[in-house]
Order: C-alpha cells, then sequence, then structure tokens
C-alpha cells in the first residue's frame, strides 16, 4: 500500500487491529483495507512458575498491552507520518483455555493458571467420562473441577470464570462475550448450536450440588459468539487502559475474543471443511475441520471449533521444537569454540539441510524431544533423550533427520487416531512457524509424516495477531461466510508451495515410528530415574 493510500485509511479509520497475547509475546498488527500490515508492535514476556503453577501476573498483562500497543503507534507514526487515534474495528486474541477467576467485585481470587499446567488430572478423566466427550486438563472447566475436587476455598466466591483473551476483552469493552474457538476450549460446544452443550451443564451443576454453591456453571461463563457477531465495542476505560497518553478514542467495533489456535487457522486460511494447518513452535498441534462428528471417544484428541462454529479435531503435542533448537545451539558453540563466525540461521539451514543427506528411516537412531509431559503418549513428564545402537548408522544427516523426525513423532500419534482409525480426510495441510524456513526440509519431513502434500508460504503474513486483526476486518464485511471472505478477499492468489510426500521418505518416517513407539518404555524409564 503507497504511503498516501497508508495515511488516509489510517486517518479516516480504515484499519483493523489485532492483538494477540502469545506464550512469549504480545503482539499487535494494524491491517489495512488491503488487509496486509500498516505496523506492528510488540513486547516480550514469559511464564512464571508461582506455588508450583505456572502463570502470568495480569498486572503485567495490562503493562503487556500498553507497551505493545505504544510500540505500534510509534511505528504507524515512523512509517506513515500519523498518529494513531482510531481503527476500524478491534480484536483481541490469547493463549487458548485456562482459568482465570473472579469474584462478583472484580477481584482476581487465584492466579492466572495457564494451558501449561498439567494439574487437572483428576478432573479431566471425571469430566471425560461423564460427558462422554474428551475434557482436556488445559480446559477451563478441568481446572474449576480439579480446584473443587481439592477443596479450593475461592470456588464458593465465584462469580467469573474466563479465559485470558475473554478477560482482555471484557476489560476492553465491558462486556462478557467469547469467540466460540476460544470458548470451544473452555467447555464443549453442542453441535450445530455454536453455544456451550446445555445438557452438559446440566450435568456439571448436578455433579457438584451437593456442595451448596450459589452459582450455576452456565453463569460463570462468557456468552459465546461466532466470527463477524457485534461483540461490544472499545470503551471509555478500555481506550485508557492500552492508550494512557489519551490519544486513542474510545467507540471502536470490538470482534469476539478468540484463541490463539482459531487465529492461527485464519491466518492460514484453513477454517473450511476438510483444510488442515500444523503450527509448530513451542508445542507443536494440528487442526484438521471435520466433516462429521468422530465416531468415537478419543482421550487424545480435542475437540474444539472454527472461530465460525465448524468442528475441528485437535492433535496436540507439548513438546515442539525446543529440543531440536537446543542441538542446534550446542552446535553453534562448537563452532565458536573452534573460532567460527557463523550467523545462526546459516546454521540452522546447514544442519536442517544436511538431513535431506540421511537414511529414510535415520539410519537406525532414535529421540525424543520430551522436554515436558505427553499426553497422547501417556507421560505425566518428560526427558529429553537420543539413543542409537551400535549398528546405527550415526552421521550428522542421520542425526539431525532423526531430530526432525522426532519433533513429529507425538503428533503422528494423535493423527494417525484421526486418519487410521477415524478416516478423516484432508484436502490441504498448511504448515506454519520457524521450524519450516529452511526450504524443503522440515516441510517435505511433515509431508512423510502424514503421508498428505503439505503447503507453506508467506500467507501466515504476522500469525496470529494478524489472523486476529482479519476477524476485527471481517467485523464489517458484510459476508456471512468466513470461509468465503477469507478465500476470495484476503487469501485471493496467494503464492504457497506445496510439497507431495516421497514415497521414500513415507517408509522411512514409519520405520522410525516403529522404533519410537516400542521405545516409549526407554522414555518412561528415564522420567522414572532422572
Amino acid at each position: 500500500m503507497q504511503d498516501s493510500t497508508a495515511h488516509e485509511a489510517i486517518t479516516g479509520g480504515r484499519t483493523a487491529l489485532g492483538i494477540e497475547l502469545g506464550s512469549t509475546r504480545i503482539k499487535a498488527v494494524l491491517i489495512g483495507p488491503d488487509h496486509q500490515p500498516l505496523a506492528t508492535g510488540g513486547f516480550d514476556w514469559r511464564s512464571t512458575l508461582a506455588d508450583g503453577i505456572w502463570t502470568y501476573d495480569l498486572e503485567l498483562v495490562r503493562t503487556g498491552l500498553q507497551a505493545a500497543y505504544a510500540d505500534l503507534a510509534a511505528n504507524v507514526l515512523a512509517a506513515h507520518g500519523v498518529e494513531l487515534t482510531t481503527t476500524g474495528a478491534l480484536g483481541v486474541s490469547a493463549m487458548m483455555h485456562g482459568y482465570v477467576a473472579h469474584d462478583s467485585d472484580g477481584n482476581q481470587l487465584v492466579g492466572f493458571r495457564t494451558w501449561q499446567n498439567t494439574m487437572t488430572g483428576e478432573a479431566a478423566h471425571e469430566l471425560t467420562q461423564l460427558f462422554q466427550h474428551n475434557i482436556p486438563q488445559r480446559w477451563s472447566v478441568a481446572h474449576l473441577r480439579q480446584a473443587i475436587l481439592n477443596g479450593e476455598e475461592h470456588v464458593s466466591r465465584l462469580a467469573t470464570v474466563d479465559t485470558l483473551a475473554s478477560w482482555v476483552h471484557s476489560q476492553l469493552s465491558g462486556e462478557r462475550r467469547i469467540g466460540v474457538g476460544d470458548a470451544s476450549g473452555m467447555f464443549p460446544i453442542a453441535a450445530g448450536t455454536g453455544s456451550f452443550d446445555a445438557g452438559m451443564l446440566a450435568k456439571f451443576d448436578e455433579l457438584v450440588a451437593d456442595k451448596g454453591f450459589e452459582w450455576k456453571l452456565a453463569d460463570l461463563l462468557p456468552e459465546v459468539l461466532p466470527a463477524g457477531a457485534p461483540a461490544g465495542s472499545l470503551s471509555e476505560a478500555g481506550a485508557r487502559l492500552l492508550d494512557p497518553s489519551g490519544k486513542l478514542r474510545p467507540g471502536i467495533p470490538m470482534a469476539p475474543p478468540e484463541g490463539d489456535a482459531g487465529t492461527g487457522m485464519v491466518a492460514t486460511n484453513s477454517v473450511a471443511r476438510r483444510t488442515a494447518n500444523v503450527s509448530a513452535g513451542t508445542s507443536i498441534f494440528a487442526m484438521v475441520v471435520l466433516e462429521d462428528a468422530l465416531k468415537e471417544l478419543h482421550e487424545e484428541i480435542d475437540l474444539v471449533t472454527t472461530p465460525a462454529g465448524d468442528p475441528v479435531a485437535m492433535a496436540h503435542a507439548a513438546n515442539g521444537a525446543l529440543d531440536l533448537q537446543a542441538w542446534v545451539n550446542l552446535f553453534g558453540e562448537a563452532a565458536k569454540a573452534v573460532g567460527s563466525t557463523i550467523d545462526v540461521n546459516e546454521l540452522f539451514g546447514a544442519l536442517y539441510r544436511s538431513a535431506l543427506e540421511g537414511d529414510p528411516d535415520g539410519g537406525g537412531m532414535l529421540a525424543y524431544n520430551y522436554l515436558a509431559g505427553e499426553h497422547v503418549v501417556g507421560l505425566e513428564a518428560g526427558r529429553p533423550l537420543f539413543v542409537r545402537t551400535p549398528n546405527s548408522n550415526f552421521t550428522l544427516a542421520n542425526f539431525m533427520r532423526t531430530h526432525l523426525f522426532s519433533t513429529f513423532g507425538a503428533l503422528r500419534v494423535g493423527m494417525d487416531i484421526l486418519i487410521k482409525d477415524e478416516g478423516v480426510q484432508m484436502d490441504s495441510m498448511f504448515a506454519h512457524g520457524g521450524l519450516f524456513k529452511t526450504k524443503g526440509v522440515a516441510q517435505g519431513f511433515l509431508a512423510a509424516a502424514m503421508n498428505t502434500p503439505v503447503s507453506v508460504g508467506d500467507v501466515a503474513g504476522e500469525g496470529g495477531a494478524w489472523g486476529m486483526a482479519l476477524l476485527a476486518a471481517f467485523l464489517g464485511s458484510g459476508s456471512d461466510s468466513l470461509a468465503d471472505w477469507l478465500g476470495s478477499e484476503v487469501f485471493a492468489g496467494a503464492e504457497v508451495e506445496t510439497m507431495e510426500p516421497n514415497p521414500s521418505d513415507v517408509a522411512g518416517f514409519d520405520q522410525f515410528m516403529e522404533r519410537y513407539r516400542a521405545g516409549l518404555a526407554i522414555e518412561q524409564a528415564a522420567v522414572s530415574a532422572l
């Protein structure tokens, strides 16, 4: 977009702002009428472990929102010569799931419990059996039920339970509303209704009736809305929260707040049925938009929805690319020790590309990237491991291939349930994340792991914050189909590169997975011993 056109769009409010509170960064993206970023802003943060619970201080949430917005506004001024005082629409997204609890006076009752915590196993199992619907440990209702089982005093004083996104939305708008995609990580959504399942709500209330709580579960949860529905507007207090300088004007229409899984689907044009996307970062997960409900209950598979309310099966692995990154960093230290000044990006590229020269199965070696527990294989804790036999073909190429394969190992376990057991069909799979920056390596290995074509490209823009900005723009689009609007208005003509699965790599990955499944006993022994 030319500077003059961008200037007019900003001053005329023909823009949309998306803010996403991710696990390591709060990011703000302002897009223009062409849906491309005009400016970005950010604030780095990380969770902390407090009394054994992974959390973020809600005061830091406020600080981070202000810092990210201030950075964005400064970049708008620097790039386009205009002060940011309004936008055409605004939306907030954040890490899905978790538990933000307040009383009727707005006092926070316990620290924000994030998706990282694995302390609700008893509750998650009980609710899964009660509902005959998988309830992962990360879900808000699992945290609530576990707090009740633990006899936590705060539960009797509850007035609201939120995700991080719905809580931030309430601070900006004064309205307790949530997008259906994020809501599906709180409590099950009834098929075809776009609302919390009334029958399951009644079962939960009956389960805890003997406690004598004054609340019903439905009273604690925010109102659920689909993408495109108005979710309120930026209040005077919300405008001051974002911009204490007073330049940002209230009244901006707000989209339903969403989770980062939903904004990832939007940012990769993967909201239509039979589409899928894989996101690889700290964790790795695949989102597959379903045509039909799954035939059986699978505790390894999360059932959520797109921001439009269509059913999604989510295969989630808690451990992503961090262990692989640690190995690359170790090679970097070795290079530095002998006087090399190789650029870190060059190092990643060289090591990743070496894997292309490896044996199809990785030379008979095995690795687990488990820095944390991995629910999909039944492990509550993890120990990163690399294992080889005396007969393994121990080369750099095979070492790197084995660790890249390992990054997709737990994900493959979950996807086997969908593809082999449930017969789920996919027309396309889009991959995004830093793992895929080296052209043709991880993309090809993922295609082999899933035995399906995998596409990558620049369509993910600025990630989830851009996806949230698109959902904000959709608010005023006049379209009643998010999938159609994305396809015709945002991604038409987008350049992507697609790799078909290489039969040799498919066979090699299958051999690796035989070792991977058999070797889980080694991983369990390491957890027990160390």
